[in-house]
């Protein structure tokens, strides 16, 4: 599993390119190779993009300000080299997606990992077939 959300302030919605960073940032995670093995399995990749309407950064000084947060959840017993090299592959996509907003207007990017145990979640899941397949 590794699901991905960008959390955004809304003041980026039509500016921000979300439909296309996602695709991106899925299509990297699906062909990540660390010592010639995959990382994430492509039918476990999920990547999404949430607005925040209501937000609000520092004291408001800066008000075309935004932010984008991401939050990547995965499985426990990758590597840290693969671990390693997932953050700084995302991280160097959303730098390089928001590098001309960088340079406008005040921009603060993000990025987390949270890795889980598999004791208490729960999945059912019939991509990884079809991917198989095709």
């Amino acid at each position: 599993m590794s699901h991905m959300t960008l959390e955004y302030s809304g003041n980026l919605r039509n500016a921000g390119g979300f439909t296309e960073l996602c695709g991106e940032l899925a299509r990297f995670m699906s062909s990540l190779r660390v010592n010639d093995l995959p990382v994430f399995p492509p039918g476990g990749v999920r990547v999404r993009a949430i607005p925040c309407d209501e937000f609000s950064i520092a004291d408001g000084s800066l008000p075309d300000a935004g932010f984008v947060h991401a939050v990547l959840k995965i499985g426990a017993g990758r590597s840290d080299a693969a671990k390693q090299a997932t953050c700084n592959g995302l991280f160097d996509i959303m730098k390089a997606h928001f590098a001309r907003m960088s340079s406008t207007c005040g921009l603060a990017l993000s990025l987390e990992l949270n890795e889980f145990s598999e004791a208490g979640t729960l999945k059912h899941n019939n991509l990884h077939a079809h991917f198989k397949k095709s």
